[in-house]
């Protein structure tokens, strides 16, 4: 059977009992960095996009291009910073969710998570969460995006899917959280908020 979700009781739950910061911590690095800005942080959004997917709730993530920035290679959600002609953080999140997936149907958004801040990029990020009633036909933007990769949601849930890895960081070695979805680690800030989603999904699927 197919599975669906309420998108009334999701736009409820996130407007009213979210898990909110704590739930980001528990995948937080032990080292999340001593950066200085200059100036206030870069406001952005992403989308956490949820469809069904061979019977189940998936998302949809990026892997990122190698590029000289903080960023470079990592598994993503879409997403970026705001732009002078958007109209919300909203827009944002959708217009960067079409433009890096190339998907042109019509995304309900259910409501934001906790927002969060990203100190080796400055960036103050909102998530937000969107609903797609069938899989999307990805053509992704190979200017930006290595290529997309999908995860149900019960697959992120799964205990042996979350785990503590040792990597090469800002050159340091860190000891950070992961979730393991097929050959790919989610790790950094996507983890935080994927956290705090996976904690609203466990009280609505």
């Amino acid at each position: 059977m197919q599975e669906s979700i309420n998108p009334e009781r999701w736009k409820e739950t996130l407007a009213t009992n979210l898990p909110g910061e704590q739930a980001q911590l528990l995948m937080a690095s032990e080292f999340r960095g001593a950066f200085t800005h200059e100036g206030e942080p870069v406001h952005a959004a992403v989308m956490v996009l949820m469809y069904p997917s061979d019977g189940h709730i998936s998302l949809a993530f990026i892997k990122r291009n190698e590029y000289p920035g903080p960023h470079s290679a990592q598994v993503s959600f879409p997403g970026g910073a705001r732009e002078d002609q958007d109209g919300s953080l909203e827009f944002t999140a959708l217009r960067e969710t079409r433009e890096e997936l190339g998907i042109n149907d019509g995304i309900g958004v259910l409501g934001s998570l906790t927002e969060l801040y990203i100190p080796v990029s400055n960036f103050m990020v909102t998530p937000f969460v969107g609903w797609l009633d069938q899989r999307p036909v990805f053509n992704p933007d190979t200017s930006e995006v290595q290529y997309v990769i999908e995860a149900s949601v019960y697959e992120l849930m799964d205990p042996k899917n979350q785990r503590s890895e040792t990597i090469l960081q800002h050159g340091q070695t860190l000891e950070v959280p992961i979730y393991v979805a097929g050959d790919e680690k989610i790790w950094g800030a996507t983890a935080m908020m994927l956290s705090e989603f996976l904690e609203v999904a466990s009280m609505l699927l």
